[in-house]
């Protein structure tokens, strides 16, 4: 497992230094919690395309790149339900030593360097897309009552797992067993339908991904093809 705090230096550094978070600044803004996930699995661009990584990379860094004082982001990876697939882990909170720009540059070179570390063997494609079970595990990592939470998934929305599998051409996604994101603010998709080559799979995405949402209890949903 990998734990980093996330700084303007080389993804090379990112995957060899753990550090911890610094002092405060003064700021009164209530806090946010932003988890960020990666989708490893091979049917998702990011994995393969440099330049779709890019502006992945680049969208996500305007999600975090203001966020207030002891603000959280987490990132992690899924794709198949192997914890030991997915052991880059990433946490950090907001302060003085660890500025939101500088933590959003950190994460976006490491986003816009994914086709590149699965070319080089530091991360692996994976053969499934667990959406639902990532969903489900860091519901247990996240208190909607005390930040405003941010879920924020870089996937196809292409599931296929033990719940669901999604395809071009049909497939139906379960409602949530429980409002596990109850009082969450929001569940954001971007790349949904991508490789797909499909606008009514992308449209039947966007149902399906925002009818889950609504049963987890996010307030809000926005599945995103491209932007």
């Amino acid at each position: 497992m990998i734990m980093l705090r996330v700084c303007p230096f080389s993804v090379g550094l990112l995957f060899a230094i753990a550090l911890t978070g610094g002092a405060a600044q003064a700021d009164t803004s209530r806090p946010q919690t932003y988890v960020i996930g990666l989708d490893l699995s091979k049917s998702n661009p990011l994995v393969r395309d440099k330049d779709y990584a890019a502006r992945a990379a680049a969208r996500t860094a305007k999600e975090i790149g203001a966020l207030p004082l002891k603000s959280r982001v987490m990132l992690r990876t899924f794709g198949s339900y192997d914890a030991s697939a997915n052991g880059l882990k990433i946490d950090q909170v907001i302060s003085s030593h660890a500025r939101p720009d500088a933590v959003a540059q950190g994460i976006a070179t490491l986003i816009a360097n994914v086709p590149k570390l699965v070319d080089e063997g530091k991360l692996t494609a994976q053969g499934k897309t667990n959406i639902v079970p990532f969903l489900d595990t860091m519901a247990e990592v996240v208190d909607c009552r005390a930040s405003d939470v941010h879920v924020v998934l870089l996937t196809d929305g292409f599931e296929d797992s033990e719940y669901a599998h999604l395809t071009k051409s049909g497939g139906t996604l379960p409602a949530a067993s429980f409002p596990a994101y109850q009082g969450c603010d929001e569940l954001l998709i971007l790349g949904l339908g991508q490789g797909g080559g499909s606008p009514a799979a992308t449209k039947r995405l966007r149902e399906a991904w925002a009818g889950y949402a609504g049963s987890a209890g996010f307030e809000r949903f926005s599945g995103l093809y491209d932007w």
